[in-house]
């Protein structure tokens, strides 16, 4: 089996319950076709970088899945049906991080602060 991070991105007009509701939807579509979903991620209403079928908000989601590439097309597909989901990514990674995604980690610590720099060797 293959490590998947499958993000997506629902509508901002709909409920926080029905964000939920697909997720928990998406984590039985991939424990019925022999897969698991090793964590999940909320990343809440973010703020889009351009318009997306004219949003410029949406609610992030990210699962880590460990299957097989025709639970991923399947899952794909369906969220393709999905009116409430206007983007989705899947990648393909060597493994799964065991704690939270950059997204979930705190900003000051997302940072490369000055004394990094300093310490950092210049390139040769």
């Amino acid at each position: 089996m293959s490590f998947y991070e499958l993000v997506f991105i629902v509508r901002p007009d709909v409920v926080t319950t029905q964000v939920d509701s697909l997720v928990d939807k998406f984590k039985t579509v991939i424990s019925e076709k022999g897969g698991q979903v090793a964590s999940f991620e909320n990343w809440g209403l973010r703020t889009l970088a351009y318009r997306i079928k004219k949003h410029r908000r949406g609610y992030y989601v990210m699962l880590n899945v460990e299957g097989t590439g025709e639970i991923i097309n399947e899952v794909e597909r369906q969220m393709r049906i999905n009116e409430d989901i206007i983007r989705f990514l899947t990648i393909r990674v060597e493994e799964l991080n065991e704690g939270p995604s950059v997204m979930m980690s705190p900003k000051k610590s997302r940072r490369f602060d000055e004394a990094d720099k300093k310490t950092a060797e210049p390139a040769a």
